[in-house]
């Protein structure tokens, strides 16, 4: 996955930051990054914490989401500040991270349509819920998640193992997608891959919205809380795959914006990978209820409600 950072090579010309501003970003990354852990870690706590949450598919679904959430957002911060401390990292490492980061960013809009069809079958199918949607097969359902991301990104590594010297593996680059995996057909693949993402997830959200608009007007409360839902699901789906358009978007903004364009590519950074992350606990966690009850005391060190 193409990282937006600060000091980059682009057509054979560095971007580089000034020191002060330099540092004003990373501290900016770190902060936030560290932030939104911490409450991604107190959601975690207070799911492993009582058996409300873990016994219901929902509330799996929602830690699973925060989990992979937590992972690629510190996967991305490190490779942030790397990119200034270091620059230059081997490319193996490279590419453990970046292959951590592609799989994590693709679990992602998979895991909210799971979601947006648990929510459905809550709504529209009540009556068989229980028997739909248990734990064995929500688990079932995370691991085919991991495995259709893992198939999807693999064969970049692959590839690259089958077309490159092994010299290639030792030398240090700067670690983006592009540098750690060259081969110009894996950039046509990604591509082909976003666009069935794309339209598998969109499609889905699409169905199961009206679906669930045609129960809601029956003016039931729990129909018109689930359409809010969907809703939800689809704008923080639309943030995640903006990391599918951030290819083209950086080469129009190297043209229009030349000599900005290490600022460019910071608030492309903030916008395709913090933003999308940022969201998940407040959709998640503290529009709901049961959630919010418990939350609260974790994050502000209070001894949790009985």
């Amino acid at each position: 996955m193409s990282r937006a950072a600060l000091a980059n090579v682009s057509g054979g010309v560095e971007y580089r930051d000034s020191l002060g501003k330099a540092v004003v970003k990373n501290v900016a990354v770190l902060a936030i990054g560290l932030s939104i852990n911490y409450i991604n870690v107190s959601l975690m706590y207070t799911f492993c914490k009582h058996q409300i949450f873990y016994c219901n598919p929902r509330y799996i679904l929602f830690f699973h989401l925060v989990l992979n959430d937590m992972i690629q957002m510190s996967v991305s911060v490190i490779l942030f500040v790397v990119s200034y401390a270091l620059y230059r990292i081997s490319v193996s490492v490279c590419g453990a991270f970046i292959l951590m980061a592609v799989i994590t960013s693709e679990n992602t809009p998979l895991n909210l349509a799971c979601m947006a069809a648990e929510c459905y079958v809550a709504v529209c199918l009540p009556l068989g819920h229980a028997r739909i949607c248990t734990v064995r097969r929500t688990l079932v359902l995370i691991a085919l998640i991991w495995t259709v991301s893992l198939i999807s990104t693999f064969p970049d590594l692959f590839v690259t193992l089958a077309t490159e010297p092994l010299e290639f593996f030792s030398t240090e680059v700067f670690c983006v997608r592009e540098t750690a995996f060259p081969n110009p057909m894996l950039a046509q693949k990604r591509d082909i891959t976003y666009i069935v993402y794309l339209v598998l997830v969109w499609s889905v959200i699409f169905f199961l919205y009206f679906k669930i608009l045609f129960t809601a007007q029956l003016a039931s409360n729990d129909s018109k809380k689930a359409l809010r839902t969907i809703v939800l699901h689809g704008v923080q789906v639309l943030m995640c795959m903006t990391m599918y358009a951030e290819a083209p978007v950086k080469i129009a903004l190297l043209r229009w914006f030349p000599e900005n364009y290490s600022d460019s590519l910071f608030g492309c950074y903030i916008i395709v990978q913090i933003l999308p992350r940022a969201i998940s606990p407040v959709i998640y966690g503290v529009r709901d209820k049961c959630f919010r009850k418990y939350l609260k005391h974790y994050l502000i060190c209070r001894k949790s409600p009985q």
